[in-house]
């Protein structure tokens, strides 16, 4: 049997904490680092962040239109990002967001989840809003391969509050997604297992009593279910609000800063990685 999702995890936390280290090389912050937006400005970005982030922090998250703009070379080139996170020893989100029915769903898994697939990661983001019925090939999948979903619930974006906020039997779609994906970590996580392989993206910046989610009894709060949480850094977020925003579901959440990252510069990432991770380690000793 396949390490599970949730050791891999709590090794993760164990190890260096709960800050996730993003690369996103879009154009702006290659060229405000002195790179131009080609490939080799993509690799050099990419592989500069990540030699940073080595020994720092435990967890990376691979922004996947960054590279997939650059086309088949880009995706090369985010192919071996991969592998060398995963040699590395980190936790890999691939944040791709897929999401669509039937054999199409089941493709993009095997994409990404699958024994022989092209792309290695620990996790991939998903979008529920199908159905998350529609993410069921994989929702099998990564449960069979020790992977981990993220699935959208909540997320930062203004664009996104009026749908999601909806209300359909007395219930918000995000208060509904919560549920759903709570049930199935219900019964696929197993006796010894601190999280299933089914988490939330919940950002920081959201209104959770305008998304249905100020109840901390609702699927935020069930076991198993992991938080995948942007907001921070550049976003507006100060991740010493961290546990302030989450309170007591801060302890399985994975806090995710990438452009503030960069506020001194692609040579001083790794000083301020430092810095974030002590900042975290004070809000969640709070």
């Amino acid at each position: 049997m396949p390490e599970t999702f949730s050791t891999k995890l709590e090794r993760a936390f164990s190890s260096h904490g709960q800050l996730c280290v993003g690369i996103d090389p879009h154009q702006s912050l290659l060229e405000e680092n002195g790179l131009e937006d080609n490939l080799y400005g993509l690799e050099t970005f990419a592989s500069s962040i990540l030699e940073a982030v080595t020994g720092r922090a435990s967890i990376v998250k691979f922004q996947v239109s960054f590279f997939e703009r650059f086309g088949p070379d880009g995706l090369r080139i985010l192919q071996q990002q991969l592998v060398l996170a995963k040699q590395a020893g980190l936790l890999v989100i691939a944040d791709a967001k897929r999401g669509d029915i039937g054999t199409t769903m089941q493709a993009y898994a095997d994409a990404w989840l699958g024994q022989n697939a092209p792309f290695m990661c620990d996790a991939l983001t998903v979008n529920p809003f199908l159905g998350v019925g529609s993410l069921q090939p994989a929702i099998a999948l990564a449960a069979e391969r020790g992977k981990g979903l993220f699935i959208l619930c909540a997320t930062s974006n203004p664009e996104a509050a009026a749908l999601q906020g909806a209300r359909t039997d007395g219930s918000t779609v995000s208060s509904a997604i919560a549920d759903e994906v709570a049930k199935m970590n219900s019964v696929t996580a197993t006796t010894n297992s601190r999280f299933g392989s089914l988490g939330l993206v919940v950002g920081a910046t959201i209104d959770f009593l305008g998304l249905g989610l100020e109840d901390m009894n609702s699927g935020l709060d069930r076991l198993a279910s992991p938080i995948l949480a942007p907001g921070f850094g550049a976003q507006g977020i100060p991740l010493s609000k961290a546990k302030e925003i989450f309170t007591h579901n801060a302890d399985k959440a994975i806090f995710s800063v990438s452009r503030s990252l960069l506020r001194d510069g692609l040579a001083n990432v790794s000083r301020c990685i430092g810095q974030d991770v002590a900042e975290l380690k004070t809000s969640l000793a709070g």
